[in-house]
């Protein structure tokens, strides 16, 4: 599967391009999701129609967890990737949104149930400190929400050796980037 994430569109205040959403849709043969500035339903319907399989959203998905469940029930589940942002600060696991660039104050755990509970289908976790480090997943925060939620757990941030994928799997990740 492929995801297309625009991680400048929230700051920028746009979506990717439907044009290029449906150019990938022409020429891509498997399943592709795309995140990035999407705000509204009516952008998921955008880019639903353009031939994404998925959306990904995180911040909007953060600002009003309701609109989850909005995308949820018109869309179903399955088509709705919430992305998870996470910085460890060396005592506790921070959200971020904005790109990373803006530091949450709420429970990680609680969060990852709430959305679970709204409707998301995944969730893509991302370690931020561990994103192009190449020294191997956060293996313990993918086993903690991994195993506080039963939607699959993408663990996304720090692969630079085969052997992370492994690593990866066996600490409950579903799947892996």
């Amino acid at each position: 599967e492929l995801f297309f994430l625009d991680i400048d569109a929230t700051n920028k205040g746009c979506i990717t391009s439907l044009e290029f959403i449906k150019d990938i849709a022409d020429e891509c043969f498997m399943p592709f999701a795309v995140g990035g500035g999407i705000e509204d339903i009516y952008q998921v319907e955008d880019i639903l129609k353009c031939g994404a399989e998925k959306v990904v959203i995180n911040t909007p998905a953060y600002n009003n967890t309701d609109f989850i469940s909005e995308a949820s029930a018109v869309f179903g589940s399955q088509a709705i990737v919430v992305s998870v942002d996470v910085n460890f600060d060396g005592e506790k696991y921070n959200i971020h949104t904005n790109s990373g660039k803006v530091k949450r104050n709420r429970d990680l755990q609680l969060y990852i149930e709430e959305i679970e509970v709204k409707g998301a289908g995944e969730i893509l976790l991302n370690s931020i400190n561990r994103d192009g480090s190449k020294q191997g997943y956060d293996l313990e925060l993918i086993q903690t929400i991994a195993n506080a939620v039963k939607i699959p757990v993408i663990a996304c941030g720090g692969v630079g050796h085969p052997n992370h994928f492994l690593e990866g799997i066996k600490s409950n990740a579903t799947a892996l980037a």
